[in-house]
């Protein structure tokens, strides 16, 4: 239980402190747009690539990976599903189904390890599936539903390519798999650069709280409720019931998995929901209320399963 708290904690303590400066003006008018722009062009692909090229990438044909995989394409495809249906469009309907089963590993999920599974190591395999798949993915997905979906078809082809993104986790990954070893005059100021990006994400994610009406309310109100249930409850279950139904885990195993695909949805969505101007309302209220609520839900999994 401690670790949840203290994980929950020092993202609370970032966020207010980005809403303080946001309600004071400190970085001016522009200051969430300048935020937001320097973690997805420049912190967060160098801190994909320093996380994937140290990475151990045995861990992709691990069972805890599949079940993170399955429990997400489940909750994932579930809001798609409703998204068609209503007509919420591609760009919208994306955010949602990603703040439905992207997860918080990196800054809240690390120390959640940590304090309650004993081993920060156990977030790697979502974080890789994260970062090598789903990212790139989506990303490329916003893409071509807005401004970047235009031009020839090699142009298209070539999207992911251009994804800032999607670009330090594929180089990250090359690194990992050719095993070569990076220089520290050119690993050490990219890590530099890299730990910026949380940061900057948790300030701007509360620079925009400032002004901003209460969550759950408005036309996004449904599809919110929809992401937060399915990323606060479908997820963990599903990842329950595959984990232990199908591929027979048990103990600390089960209790790493379920805990895992409890994590609220990461701040960073709401990174790439401003940065494409889409479903940024969406991606706000779903990070936020998501955020809060797993935390009974965290406390109770570690409790009926710890």
């Amino acid at each position: 239980m401690q670790g949840v708290l203290t994980g929950f904690a020092v993202i609370a303590v970032v966020i207010g402190v980005g809403y303080v400066l946001g309600l004071r003006g400190h970085l001016g008018p522009q200051g969430r747009e300048v935020l937001t722009k320097l973690a997805f062009h420049v912190a967060s692909p160098a801190l994909l690539f320093t996380t994937l090229a140290g990475a151990d990438l045995s861990v992709v044909f691990s069972s805890r990976l599949l079940v993170t995989a399955l429990s997400t394409v489940a909750v994932a495809g579930a809001f798609v599903a409703v998204g068609v249906v209503r007509g919420w469009g591609v760009g919208r309907t994306t955010i949602g189904a990603l703040c439905s089963g992207y997860v918080n590993s990196g800054n809240l999920g690390i120390p959640i390890a940590v304090y309650v599974l004993g081993d920060a190591s156990l977030v790697a395999p979502v974080l890789l599936f994260q970062l090598v798949l789903v990212t790139p993915v989506a990303v490329t997905i916003l893409d071509l539903s807005g401004g970047g979906g235009k031009g020839s078809l090699w142009r298209r082809l070539l999207t992911p390519l251009r994804n800032p993104i999607a670009l330090g986790s594929l180089a990250g990954v090359a690194v990992a798999a050719s095993g070569l070893r990076v220089p520290d005059a050119v690993m050490d100021p990219v890590t530099l650069i890299g730990n910026m990006s949380v940061p900057a994400v948790l300030l701007a994610f509360g620079i925009g709280l400032c002004g901003s009406t209460m969550p759950l309310r408005g036309a996004e109100r449904r599809p919110v409720l929809l992401a937060v249930a399915l990323k606060a409850v479908g997820q963990p279950a599903v990842a329950w019931a595959l984990a232990s139904a199908v591929f027979g885990l048990r103990g600390a195993q089960l209790l790493d998995v379920v805990v895992t695909s409890a994590l609220p949805a990461a701040q960073n969505l709401y990174t790439y929901a401003s940065t494409y101007g889409v479903g940024e309302r969406l991606a706000r209220d779903a990070i936020l209320v998501s955020t809060v609520v797993s935390v009974p839900v965290l406390v109770g999994v570690a409790a009926v399963l710890g």
